[in-house]
């Protein structure tokens, strides 16, 4: 790559973070009251900081996805708005919405809507800066995710059986063993893995199901990241576990109102260590690993 190619990249992954930035500033504005506003910032002198990190972190991210896609122009921004509007708001808020029970009325709606603004400001511009308006040249054949349905059920049966793993353990030995975390939702440790997960399913029994649904969700997020993105599989597998673990995550680094910092990292590292290794799992498995049959074709076609 010629020097003038690599400075021009940079000055557009520049003027792409500052765009995020400028995003959340006129999405807070729009989203939240100036009461609420001033009491965010008065939690922290830094958190403009912060935020900048928070805005590089995604903008790398969002970039790398956005240069290696096959695909182009409305499509690509439709995509990059789904994703970066579902890792960013849909999937953590939906359990704030089950879990935090100590919010103002109003607040999530408005978290949502500062969510959408984002991603709806930044996903076609970010499209249009990187030069993605059009195909630079034609689109290769693409057959992946081309399944059939019974693989699809024993691989998203599979997924969904990883996710909860992940969620329940990481959940455990990361976040519930703070002291902080479980004073912050009111709960006491059951003394080791097996007797919490006991308690967990006596007295809500609710929540694998509601973590399968989550796990289904996070695959529908993947999918047009999967589809779309070139090279071999590992980049697709790197594009999807730095979106649900950067992207989704950073945002646990600024200060709020409703969560104490220790409560937050906790959080931090909990999820996106979980979401990384999963994400690698849940591309690997629809991409790479096959059933007893599939392997045999494979060896009888070769």
């Amino acid at each position: 790559m010629k020097v003038t190619t690599i400075a021009f990249l940079v000055l557009k992954l520049i003027a792409l973070t500052i765009l995020y930035f400028l995003c959340f500033a006129i999405a807070s504005a729009i989203a939240f009251p100036p009461s609420v506003a001033r009491s965010a910032q008065s939690q922290q002198a830094n958190t403009a900081l912060l935020l900048l990190t928070v805005c590089v972190l995604n903008t790398m991210v969002l970039a790398f996805v956005i240069l290696r896609s096959r695909w182009a122009g409305l499509r690509l921004a439709l995509v990059v708005f789904i994703v970066l509007f579902g890792v960013t708001t849909i999937m953590s808020q939906i359990e704030t919405a089950v879990f935090v029970t100590h919010l103002p009325p109003g607040m999530l709606p408005r978290i949502l809507l500062l969510g959408a603004l984002i991603a709806a400001i930044f996903s076609p511009l970010s499209v249009l800066i990187l030069g993605k308006r059009k195909h630079a040249e034609p689109d290769e054949p693409n057959s992946r995710l081309e399944l059939p349905t019974n693989e699809w059920l024993w691989k998203l049966s599979l997924i969904a059986v990883a996710y909860l793993v992940l969620y329940f353990s990481f959940g455990y030995f990361i976040a519930w063993r703070t002291d902080a975390v479980r004073q912050y939702y009111g709960g006491t440790d059951s003394g080791n893995f097996f007797a919490e997960m006991r308690k967990v399913l006596v007295t809500t029994p609710w929540l694998p199901f509601f973590q399968i649904l989550r796990a289904m969700m996070w695959t529908a997020l993947a999918l047009p990241v999967i589809r779309m993105m070139k090279g071999k599989w590992w980049e697709a597998g790197l594009a999807v576990a730095l979106l649900f673990s950067v992207v989704m995550n950073s945002q646990l680094l600024l200060p709020n109102a409703f969560m104490p910092p220790a409560v937050r990292m906790a959080h931090l590292i909990e999820t996106a260590s979980s979401n990384f290794l999963f994400a690698w799992f849940l591309v690997w498995v629809l991409l790479r690993l096959r059933n007893a049959d599939a392997t045999a074709a494979e060896l009888l076609r070769s």
